[in-house]
């Protein structure tokens, strides 16, 4: 099995040149009779906007590919299945990876997976974040009302899309989206 660890330890330092924060790192493997699919998914964000637009995640996924076919020529070996690449932005209803991620969100929906139950056997909570102190998270649960717990029992975190969330998140210029949309229509027709 790949290490993570590792892997994302080789492509941080590619993201940060770009100008890029990394937000998460995953492998995902899926196997079905005789056919395996694995995907290496990086996403990454710019600081400023929380996002990145699609010559970014191309940019980017050059990169890291690059640095990932040069460490293989000098002899290590990050993922020894075959892989695909996916580098993207966390999206509006995005993961919560860092702690930083717990302060920046506070007073949003959040739905977490905890590795260790609290309040009653309960590892499944969704409800207004209300933020972080030092190592621990604590959310406004729906069920049942303030809980905390340390940001190393989250098994995954994400934000819920709410019309609150869609008001807050800024969106990016979208001029030219017009442009591209019909440039992809009139080469579908060619």
């Amino acid at each position: 099995m790949a290490d993570i660890a590792r892997i994302a330890e080789v492509i941080e330092p590619e993201v940060k040149a770009m100008g890029f924060a990394l937000v998460r790192v995953a492998l995902f493997g899926k196997t079905e009779v005789g056919d395996e699919e694995h995907t290496l998914q990086v996403m990454a964000e710019r600081p400023e906007t929380g996002q990145l637009v699609l010559a970014d995640c191309a940019a980017l996924s050059h990169r890291i590919s690059d640095r990932i076919d040069a460490l293989e020529e000098a002899g290590e070996v990050l993922i020894d299945e075959a892989y695909r690449l996916e580098v993207s932005s966390p999206g509006i209803d995005r993961p919560l990876t860092r702690p930083q991620d717990y302060a920046n969100w506070a007073g949003h929906e959040a739905r977490v997976q905890l590795k260790n139950p609290v309040e009653g056997n309960r590892k499944s909570l969704q409800g207004d974040l209300v933020g972080i102190e030092g190592d621990v998270v604590t959310l406004e649960d729906r069920k049942s009302g303030r809980v905390a717990f340390p940001l190393s029992d989250i098994h995954s975190a994400k934000l819920v899309l709410t019309d609150r969330l869609l008001a807050a998140t800024k969106p990016l210029d979208a001029s030219g989206a017009d442009e591209q949309e019909l440039d992809e229509s009139e080469a579908q027709e060619d």
